[in-house]
């Protein structure tokens, strides 16, 4: 399950990794450094509304579908979608309101009202999605999310170039679902038929995915502390640059676990629920070890490719500073990402999502410390030191801690392999002349990455050598056979 679903997922996140640096290379450019930052701080406040309202039914959605729909499943969708209406109805009303009486300017008010209004729309094609990934329909969630992803940056691009301003990239991200909910919706809404909201499930899935929500609360709270320090000591302009450092690093790394997180997720809920320990930690141990295989080299290179990558995909006004952050925010979202889309699941299949908030407790307190001591003195630079160290810190409470739930093994081969891989390819990158731009972006890329395989399959790292030749002897046997 897991392979399928890492191929089946791969156009996607492909269009997903394309679209995410489509975004810094035009808006950072059509929109201003300030209404660039006060995009930056939009996002980062109507994800939070969306995780305090939405996310745990989102997580319910997917955790609860493999373990009742033997049971039948027709409760579960009335419940999960009754509990979103009475949540729309209840919480958004509020949320504008306050928005209305608070005393920002009214860019920034602009584009967080434009936020609020997707949040809804979002969260029900999330809901669909999660059930497809759930049941292993792919190729649904693969076409609702390249649909929603290049809808959503082409309207809000459409939306920059009217003058829209900072509120650009947020109506994409509404109008865009809202587009796909009429070939989705009722489709969902029909597998509630005759379904009975039972109060004590409302419960259970509440007890399960409301540490789930407040624990992406406080990851949000890792990542955006930073961006709201920086607004109040050093203005918009320096948040615009931060964040666009941030999301050229971290969207390279943030796709790749999301894709690989889409299809482990489900593989490894269903080993749990299905095999034998045995079958679990073989599973749990293949799934460590791709992303490791992927994710290490991932990040390496992102930092050492930073000041060309920033020269082609930034605006010159945001350039210098975003490329000084990557290397370091490359190396954040290395960490959060094993953390979350790993290490974290052992509180997922445990159901002990009491202790993953814990977890994520323990970086949130530091990034908020560390934000608070460093911002003042070293600005930019102090924010991405900060946000490190507390991914770091978050990782090792993962570890401590998930370990007295569900052991998630830890491949120390594929960890050194792979790490002794990367130091080849660096060492043999920062040999490579500097021309800036695109021509040392292309050359660096190009050959870390031939380099990095090469290492790879000599070292046979995670197992790649051995995979490759199992495909091989595969594809050798079927064209006999044919």
């Amino acid at each position: 399950m897991f392979w399928r679903g890492v191929w089946g997922y791969l156009p996607a996140n492909i269009i997903q990794g394309l679209v995410g640096f489509g975004a810094i290379l035009v808006f950072t450019r059509l929109l201003s450094p300030d209404d660039f930052g006060r995009y930056a701080l939009a996002i980062s406040i109507t994800t939070l509304v969306h995780v305090g309202t939405f996310s745990w039914l989102e997580a319910s959605m997917a955790r609860f579908w493999a373990a009742e729909r033997n049971q039948g499943l027709a409760d579960h969708f009335t419940t999960v979608y009754r509990t979103m209406a009475v949540m729309t109805a209840a919480v958004l009303p509020i949320a504008g309101l306050l928005l209305w009486l608070s005393p920002i300017d009214e860019g920034l008010k602009l584009a967080i009202g434009a936020g609020l209004v997707g949040l809804p729309i979002r969260a029900l094609t999330k809901l669909a999605q999660e059930r497809y990934q759930a049941a292993g329909e792919v190729s649904k969630s693969v076409a609702m999310d390249i649909g929603v992803t290049l809808g959503g940056f082409l309207i809000g691009a459409t939306c920059a170039l009217m003058g829209a301003g900072a509120a650009s990239p947020l109506i994409g991200l509404a109008v865009a679902p809202l587009l796909a909910l009429p070939f989705v919706l009722s489709g969902e809404l029909r597998q509630a038929r005759g379904g009975v909201h039972y109060r004590d499930r409302l419960v259970g899935y509440a007890r399960y995915g409301y540490p789930i929500a407040a624990g992406l609360g406080l990851s949000l709270i890792m990542a955006s502390t930073d961006r709201f320090l920086l607004e109040i000591f050093m203005g918009s302009a320096a948040v615009g640059a931060y964040h666009a450092g941030y999301s050229l690093s971290s969207r390279t790394l943030d796709v790749l676990f999301i894709w690989l997180g889409a299809a482990g997720t489900p593989a490894l809920i269903m080993a749990w629920e299905r095999g034998s320990r045995e079958a679990f930690m073989t599973a749990a141990r293949e799934q460590a070890s791709t992303f490791i295989l992927i994710g290490l080299p991932a990040a390496v290179g992102v930092a050492l490719v930073a000041r060309p990558l920033a020269d082609f995909m930034i605006g010159e006004d945001l350039r210098s500073v975003a490329a000084s952050v990557t290397p370091w925010i490359a190396l954040s979202a290395l960490l959060s990402g094993m953390t979350a889309y790993y290490l974290g699941q052992a509180f997922v299949l445990g159901r002990r999502t009491d202790r993953l908030l814990l977890t994520l407790g323990i970086p949130a307190a530091s990034n908020v410390i560390l934000n608070l001591i460093l911002v003042p003195p070293l600005g930019v630079m102090g924010a991405a030191l900060a946000t490190t160290t507390s991914f770091a810190i978050g990782l090792l409470a993962s570890i401590a801690l998930g370990r007295s739930v569900v052991v998630m093994p830890i491949p120390g081969t594929a960890l050194s392999r792979c790490a002794l891989a990367c130091g080849v390819m660096a060492g043999t990158v920062v040999l490579l002349p500097a021309y800036g731009g695109v021509a040392e972006l292309a050359l660096k890329a190009g050959v870390g990455a031939v380099v990095y395989a090469a290492a790879a399959l000599t070292l046979n790292a995670a197992g790649v050598r051995d995979l490759a030749l199992r495909l091989i002897a595969a594809r050798t046997g079927r064209s006999m056979t044919a």
